[in-house]
């Protein structure tokens, strides 16, 4: 009795999900011949459209078969097509309800039905229901004959596992859509920013695009960039449109950003010949877009990049043909040199197997400490398309092997064009979710750590004015930065008009003397931004024309919190008695000779004087109030005639340079203002303030 009520029970749910196919047949339509030859005229045209020629238009059929299917909507066909057009548009989780409606009036229709419904469910995260799928679609294949086929299921299946095991360790995070002052109704994607992201380039398909034209293939707005920043403050202004000449009336495309937001990458078509192009800023003019040499650029296509923080490498994505494998089609991810000398990009190499794959990779994106890349692969252990990895350079040259961003970051669907802000805690990310604004939309990742206390540190401690004092006579640290990363930002101006200058920022390595980076302040802005990844002793010298340097000395230490401080520079003019603080000048604890990190900063002031051979300057050595007045007076005084007796070795006339020793007499913080002090930090840097070396113009 039980048998046969189970077998009644389950002979009703197969008759209630049993529908009966109405195809699209004049028969079938006798008594509404008019209504039924129009639907069938949309459909004609809509599998017209679903031809390859060069590529289905998955946009545009997909109304008309929704036009066909509002007059039937029981033909296996219609709804099999708008799974179809659903899945290969931005709406693609609604493809799954007409697969399955497809099936089900006729489930010997479509010979790849299973494939599609496994797809489906791929997207919709239903692990175990899109394995099935697969696997009843591989029983139709023949190994022997569909073996890529079947790899390709095989692969698909392995993306469903490594879903399942993803999603029960979620990542920690907080993804926010970045609003209506960025997104819009139409896809936004590919977001581009400078190291501290406060400025933002991004492609989009809007009607605002450049001569307002449409990509009739796909029926979409061409591609352009548009930027937006929060100089002002907390909140993005409006998104605009860059124009011209970095945009035009075709497909253009942000594509990566200098740290300091000064030049910028862009993608071009070329025809089918995918190139990279790079524009250089002006204030807020963009230069017109110059296309990469060799080795960048190939006879492949070349579609995303970015520069390290030094601008001294560019890793970049190429489908160019590995000597082994000879398949043009696999994107991996190159790494080529700057040559100084000969002013060129040479040398890219391949990255390893830890980070490359035999699949697809895409959407490189190097964080400001230089050594860590984000990307995305079809490889590793994707949950399902692109998924977005994280790989780091080892003090060995390795990499590390790539590490899944996890879910939320990653979907069964694309996840591209992922970047890090530096202070590791805000990423961003292109998306489509139900709370977007209609299309792919760019949002906020927040990463959710273990809370740390701020470090509070003063400002004028990082870059002070032309008066403040610096570390003098012992490397000691000025900015202490977590995360191995300090930003360095601000405005070059004249030190009286306060108008914004252009100048060259040099970054040293003090311990080996040897200039990491070299950057611009903006002409029209006096912007300037630096990253100083961690674990070195920086020096920094901002030099203009007709201006006296200003140097500043950074300890950048080693797993510490990131810091981020915006300072003004004003430069002084080579007048008499201007005077500025030697930073950069070094001297072991009470001793008097030059220690060799001091060199950089020589060679600056023997350039000073001899690009300027009338100046006639004094050396002037200074040191805190401990120990004895006469002691303290000796040892300045030896301080700065140790600095003259350089200038004299490097061929500067005698007649020319001054020197003095005052100890303790001219403080910048007196003892009264020290005593107040209550932590050891605060009074020991007070004290390092007022040991210092200056110079002063006496005679011009």
């Amino acid at each position: 009795m039980k048998k046969i009520i189970v077998l009644a029970i389950l002979c009703f749910s197969v008759s209630a999900l049993a529908q009966k196919e109405v195809v699209f047949d004049k028969k079938n339509f006798k008594d509404n011949k008019k209504a039924y030859k129009e639907a069938e005229d949309y459909l004609e045209e809509a599998d017209e459209l679903m031809i390859p020629n060069p590529f289905p238009r998955y946009a545009q059929a997909l109304e008309l078969y929704k036009k066909a299917n509002d007059f039937n909507d029981k033909s296996s066909h219609v709804n099999f097509q708008l799974g179809l057009c659903y899945m290969n548009t931005a709406e693609k989780f609604k493809s799954l309800e007409y697969f399955e409606k497809s099936f089900k009036l006729n489930p010997n229709k479509h010979v790849d039905i299973h494939y599609y419904l496994g797809r489906g469910h791929h997207l919709k995260s239903e692990w175990d229901e899109a394995i099935q799928h697969y696997e009843a679609h591989k029983k139709r294949l023949n190994a022997k004959e569909q073996l890529q086929d079947m790899m390709k299921v095989n692969k698909l299946i392995f993306e469903c596992k490594s879903g399942k095991e993803l999603v029960k360790d979620p990542t920690r995070v907080w993804i926010d859509n970045m609003g209506g002052m960025i997104n819009s109704e139409y896809p936004e994607y590919g977001m581009i920013m400078t190291a501290d992201a406060s400025e933002i380039y991004f492609t989009s398909r809007r009607p605002s695009t450049l001569g307002g034209g449409k990509d009739l293939m796909i029926d979409q707005y061409f591609e352009d960039v548009y930027t937006s920043n929060k100089f002002e403050g907390n909140s993005w202004i409006k998104a605009k449109n860059i124009g011209d000449p970095v945009n035009t009336k075709g497909h253009d495309a942000a594509v990566a950003l200098s740290p300091d937001g000064s030049k910028m990458i862009v993608y071009i078509d070329d025809k089918g010949d995918g190139n990279l192009y790079e524009s250089v800023r002006e204030g807020n003019e963009w230069s017109k877009p110059k296309k990469f040499d060799e080795p960048i650029n190939s006879d492949y296509h070349e579609a995303s990049a970015w520069y390290t923080s030094d601008g001294k490498r560019i890793f970049f994505i190429s489908e160019r043909p590995l000597e082994k494998r000879g398949n043009p089609k696999d994107r991996d991810i190159y790494v080529a040199e700057w040559d100084a000398e000969e002013e060129e990009w040479i040398d890219p190499q391949r990255l390893p197997e830890e980070v490359n794959t035999k699949y697809d990779e895409d959407g490189i994106y190097v964080h400001p400490d230089g050594k860590t890349i984000y990307f995305s692969s079809k490889g590793h252990n994707t949950m399902g398309g692109y998924d977005v990895f994280k790989s780091v350079l080892q003090e060995d040259g390795s990499w590390s092997k790539a590490e899944n961003m996890g879910y939320p970051i990653n979907t069964p669907d694309d996840d591209v064009f992922f970047l890090v802000a530096a202070n590791g805690r805000d990423a961003y990310m292109t998306s489509y979710r139900e709370d977007g604004f209609g299309d792919k939309d760019l949002y906020k990742v927040t990463l959710l750590g273990d809370e740390k206390e701020p470090i509070l540190m003063a400002e004028d401690l990082l870059l002070a004015n032309a008066e403040a004092p610096s570390s003098a006579v012992v490397i000691e640290p000025k900015v202490e930065v977590k995360d191995q990363l300090a930003i360095l930002k601000g405005i070059v101006r004249d030190d009286k008009t306060k108008e914004p200058l252009k100048a060259n920022i040099e970054l040293v390595d003090n311990e080996t003397n040897e200039v990491v980076a070299e950057f611009t302040s903006d002409a029209k802005t006096g912007r300037f931004l630096v990253s100083l990844p961690g674990g070195k002793n920086y020096g920094i010298a901002v030099k203009a024309e007709g201006y006296l340097f200003h140097s500043e000395n950074f300890n950048v230490k080693q797993n510490e919190a990131y810091k981020e401080v915006e300072k003004n520079v004003d430069l002084k003019k080579v007048d008499v008695g201007q005077s500025i603080v030697l930073r950069n000048i070094f001297f072991d604890l009470n001793k008097y000779t030059l220690r060799d990190e001091s060199e950089k900063e020589l060679m600056r002031l023997t350039k000073l004087l001899n690009d300027n051979p009338s100046l006639k300057i004094e050396i002037s050595g200074h040191t805190d109030s401990r120990g004895s007045a006469a002691y303290n007076k000796e040892l300045s005084k030896n301080r700065a005639k140790a600095v003259v007796d350089y200038l004299v070795g490097k061929g500067i006339s005698k007649d020319r340079l001054e020197y003095a020793g005052y100890g303790e007499e001219q403080p910048i913080n007196s003892d009264a203002e020290i005593s107040k002090l209550k932590r050891r930090a605060e009074i020991e840097d007070a004290h390092q303030e007022n040991r210092r070396t200056e110079f002063k113009i006496l005679e011009n």
